[in-house]
C-alpha cells in the first residue's frame, strides 16, 4: 500500500508540472521546427516533487491540488508563421514554374496513352472528348469535362487535339475558343502537317499560339517506353513574350525528357518525308493483317518482321489509315504502284513456271535430236572425241599451302564437301573453316579464286572431289537444280556410309529425293539454317537451326559424325530445332512465301529511308534488306514446292483488293453526301425564293429563315 501511495504522489507531480508549462502560454504551441519552444516556467517552491512531502490524503493537499488546477489545453494555430513558411513558397513556385495545365481534347486511345506521360511527370491534366471517358480519366488521376465550355473556362495553358485527321476540323469548330485565355498554346499530333498547320492558322484567333506536332510512335510502337523515338515539330505562331517561348519549351521538354528523339522540321518537310512512308506501312500492314499471320515456333526475321509491322498497325483506327489517304496527295499514286508491283511479281512467277513446262513438253524431243546428232559427231570423229573428253576430265583442284597440310586423319574435325559454292554455300563455308574442320567445294560455275580466299579446296570435276572420299556432302543448291545435281554425282565414288546434307528451305522435296536417290547405306540429315548472308551478318546466335535426323546409321562413329556436324551451328549460339521435316513445312513454308512475297514487291517500289523513320517504315525496310540478297530461284522454289503457294498469293490479292474496295467505298460516300448536300441546299434556296418578302416592320420584328435555320442547327 505504501509503495502504491508514493507512485501516485510521484505521477501527480508529474501532471502538476506539465500543466504548468502549457497552461503559461497555450496560444503559442507551434508544431514548426522553425520556431523554439518557450522557456519552461519553474513550479512554485511549495511543490517540491519529493513524494514524502505530499500528504495525497489531507483535506489541505486536496483543496491546493484543486486550486492549483490548470486552464484545460486548447490548441488555436497548429503554425503561426504558416503564411510566411518558405519551403511551401518555394514548392509552389517550383511547380509553377515547370509544369503546366494541358487539356485533351479528344480522350480516346492516343489521348489516354500520353495523358499517362504527361500525369507521370506532375503536370495538371485536363480532357473532353465526345464519349464518356470519365472512369477512364479518374484512374488516370485526369480531370474529365463533358461539356466543353466547362473545360475552356478553366483556362488550360495548352490545348491538345488528339483527334482523327477526318474529325479535326469539326471539333476545333465546336469549340468555345471565346472562353480561353487570348494566348493559349494550341497543339495537334496529327500524322500528317500540312493540312493541320493551315487548318489551325486559318480557324484560330491571330493571338493564339500553333505548335503542329508529331509524336512518330503509338501505344503499340511505344509500349516499351519512348527513349530514340522521333518527335517532329514545327513553331508555327508563338509570341515575343518570354512566358510564352517558355511555355511551348515546357511543352516540347515534356518529350525530351522521355527520351524522344527531336526534330525540329516544317510541315512540308515533314509531309514530303513521312506522309508516303506511313501511307505505304499501314496499306500493307492492313493487307497483312486480313491474312491473318499467326507466329510459328520456328520463325525467320523476314517473318518475324511482318508480324511486327501487323503489331505496329493493328491498334490504329480505319479514320486514321482513311485520313493518310485522303490527305496525301500521292496515296492513290502509292496504292497503283502497289498494284502494279504485285502484278509485275505475278507475272514473272507464272512465266517462269511457263517456261517449266514448256521445257517439260518440248524438252524430250530435243533430247532425242542432240542424242542423233551426237551419235553421227561420234561416229565421224572416232578417237579424237574420245581424246578429247579426257582432256576436259583434268582435275582443276586449287588448295592453299596450309590447306594440304591440314588434310589428314584428325578424327576431331571434319571433312566437309560442299556442293553448290554460289552465295549462301560461302556464308557457310567461312564459319566451317573458322572451326577448323576440312572444306572442300565444286560448283557449275568457277569459284577457285573465291576458295583460295576463304581456305577451301575448289574441284572443278565432281569426281575428283568424290575420289577425296569427304564425310561430309553439303547441299548448297537451289530448290530447283537440287534433283539435278544429285543425280549428276558419281556416288560410286563416294564411301558407303558418307553422310548428305541439304539446307533447302523446304524440306519434304529434299527428304523424298534423298530416300529415293540414294543408296540405303547413306546417311541422312535434313536442315534448314533459317538465315542467311544478311540476317545472319551479325552472328548465329538466337537463330533457329532445324534438323530431322532422316537416317543415320547405328555405328558409334556415325551416329558421332551427325553430332559433330550439328555441334558446328551449335557453338556458334544456334537455336537447335529437332522437327520432322513435315512439320517443318506446316510452320515454315508458308509464312516465308508471303515473307519473300512482301520483301519482292516493296524491292520493285524502290523504298529510301527517310532522316524520320516510323518503327513501321524501319520494319518495311528491315524486310527488304533480309529478302534482296536470295536469288529469284529461292523465290519461285518456295512458290514451286509449297503445295498452298497459289492460294496464298489468291489470298493476298484478294486482301489488297478488299482494302482499295473499302478506302474507295469511303471515299464515295463522302462524295455522295457532299453532292446530295449541295442539292438540298439549292431546294432549300429556291423554295426561299418562292416565299413572299416581308415588310420593313415584319422583318425588324421577325427574324430571318436564315436565322431560324442557323439556330435550329
Amino acid at each position: 500500500m505504501v509503495n502504491t501511495t508514493v507512485e501516485l504522489r510521484a505521477l501527480l507531480a508529474q501532471l502538476l508540472r506539465l500543466s504548468f508549462e502549457f497552461s503559461s502560454r497555450p496560444e503559442m504551441l507551434s508544431l514548426c521546427p522553425l520556431h523554439p519552444s518557450p522557456p519552461k516556467p519553474s513550479l512554485p517552491p511549495s511543490l517540491s516533487l519529493n513524494p514524502k512531502s505530499f500528504n495525497l490524503f489531507s483535506n489541505a493537499s486536496l483543496i491546493r491540488t484543486r486550486s492549483l488546477r490548470p486552464k484545460s489545453l486548447k490548441i488555436q494555430s497548429l503554425d503561426a508563421a504558416q503564411l510566411y513558411d518558405y519551403e511551401s513558397k518555394v514548392a509552389a513556385q517550383f511547380h509553377d514554374d515547370h509544369m503546366l495545365k494541358i487539356a485533351i481534347i479528344g480522350f480516346g486511345n492516343y489521348g489516354q496513352f500520353l495523358a499517362k506521360t504527361l500525369v507521370a511527370q506532375g503536370h495538371t491534366v485536363l480532357a473532353h472528348s465526345r464519349s464518356d471517358y470519365s472512369k477512364t480519366a479518374q484512374d488516370l488521376d485526369v480531370s474529365f469535362f463533358s461539356d466543353p465550355h466547362d473545360l475552356c473556362e478553366q483556362h488550360p495553358q495548352v490545348i491538345l487535339l488528339c483527334t482523327s485527321i477526318l474529325s479535326t476540323e469539326p471539333v476545333l469548330k465546336s469549340l468555345p475558343l471565346q472562353r480561353l485565355r487570348r494566348n493559349t498554346l494550341v497543339v495537334d499530333v496529327l500524322s500528317v502537317k500540312e493540312f493541320s498547320k493551315a487548318l489551325l492558322l486559318k480557324l484560330l484567333p491571330g493571338y493564339f499560339d500553333v505548335v503542329c506536332t508529331h509524336p512518330m510512335f503509338g501505344p503499340q510502337s511505344a509500349k516499351h517506353g519512348w527513349n530514340g523515338l522521333f518527335f517532329v515539330y514545327e513553331k508555327v505562331r508563338i509570341g515575343s513574350e518570354e512566358s510564352r517561348i517558355s511555355r511551348c519549351d515546357k511543352l516540347l521538354n515534356i518529350f525530351e525528357k522521355e527520351g524522344c528523339r527531336m526534330v525540329e522540321m516544317s510541315c512540308a518537310e515533314h509531309d514530303k518525308y513521312a506522309a508516303g512512308s506511313q501511307f505505304m506501312t499501314h496499306t500493307l500492314g492492313r493487307v497483312l493483317g486480313m491474312l491473318k499471320l499467326e507466329s510459328t515456333p520456328i520463325n525467320t526475321k523476314g517473318y518475324e518482321t511482318l508480324l511486327d509491322l501487323v503489331g505496329n498497325t493493328a491498334g490504329d483506327s480505319f479514320d486514321l489509315y482513311y485520313g493518310l489517304f485522303m490527305y496525301n496527295k500521292n496515296a492513290l499514286e502509292t496504292l497503283e504502284r502497289l498494284d502494279l508491283a504485285f502484278e509485275a511479281l505475278k507475272k514473272q512467277l507464272f512465266g517462269h513456271l511457263h517456261d517449266v513446262v514448256r521445257k517439260q513438253l518440248f524438252g524430250n524431243a530435243e533430247k532425242a535430236r542432240t542424242l542423233q546428232e551426237d551419235y553421227a559427231k561420234q561416229a565421224q570423229n572416232g578417237a579424237a572425241l574420245v581424246s578429247s573428253s579426257k582432256a576436259l576430265r583434268l582435275p582443276k583442284i586449287v588448295r592453299s599451302d596450309d590447306q594440304k597440310a591440314q588434310i589428314s586423319d584428325d578424327n576431331s574435325r571434319l571433312k566437309i564437301a560442299i556442293v553448290g559454292f554460289g552465295n549462301f554455300g560461302q556464308f557457310l563455308a567461312k564459319t566451317i573453316v573458322r572451326q577448323g574442320h576440312t572444306v572442300l567445294a565444286f560448283s557449275r560455275t568457277d569459284y577457285s579464286d573465291v576458295a583460295q580466299k576463304l581456305g577451301v579446296s575448289y574441284f572443278s570435276d565432281a569426281d575428283d572431289l568424290c575420289e577425296e572420299h569427304p564425310e561430309v556432302i553439303l547441299l548448297c543448291t537451289s530448290i530447283l537444280s537440287t534433283e539435278k545435281v544429285l543425280r549428276s554425282l558419281p556416288l560410286q565414288r563416294l564411301k558407303r556410309n558418307t553422310l548428305f546434307v541439304d539446307v533447302l528451305s523446304v524440306k519434304e522435296f529434299p527428304r523424298n529425293l534423298f530416300l529415293q536417290t540414294l543408296p540405303l547405306e547413306f546417311d541422312i540429315l535434313c536442315t534448314h539454317p533459317m538465315f542467311g548472308p544478311e540476317s545472319g551478318k551479325n552472328g548465329w546466335n538466337g537463330l533457329s537451326f532445324v534438323y530431322d535426323k532422316v537416317r543415320v546409321g547405328s555405328d558409334e562413329s556415325r551416329v558421332s559424325r551427325c553430332d559433330q556436324f550439328l555441334d558446328i551451328f551449335a557453338r556458334e549460339g544456334c537455336r537447335m530445332v529437332e522437327m520432322s521435316c513435315a512439320e517443318h513445312d506446316m510452320h515454315a513454308a508458308g509464312s516465308q512465301f508471303i515473307t519473300h512475297t512482301m520483301g519482292r514487291i516493296l524491292e520493285k517500289l524502290g523504298l529510301e529511308s527517310t532522316p524520320i523513320n516510323t518503327k513501321g517504315y524501319e520494319t518495311l525496310l528491315n524486310l527488304v534488306e533480309n529478302t534482296a540478297g536470295d536469288s529469284f530461284d529461292l523465290y519461285y522454289g518456295l512458290f514451286m514446292y509449297n503445295i498452298n503457294a497459289m492460294e496464298q498469293l489468291k489470298r493476298l490479292d484478294m486482301a489488297f483488293e478488299s482494302l482499295k474496295k473499302q478506302l474507295f467505298g469511303r471515299l464515295h460516300g463522302v462524295l455522295r453526301k457532299q453532292l446530295f448536300e449541295n442539292a438540298d441546299k439549292s431546294q432549300v434556296m429556291q423554295e426561299q425564293a418562292l416565299l413572299p418578302k416581308p415588310s420593313q416592320n415584319e422583318s425588324a420584328l421577325t427574324p430571318s429563315l436564315e436565322a431560324l435555320n442557323i439556330q435550329k442547327n
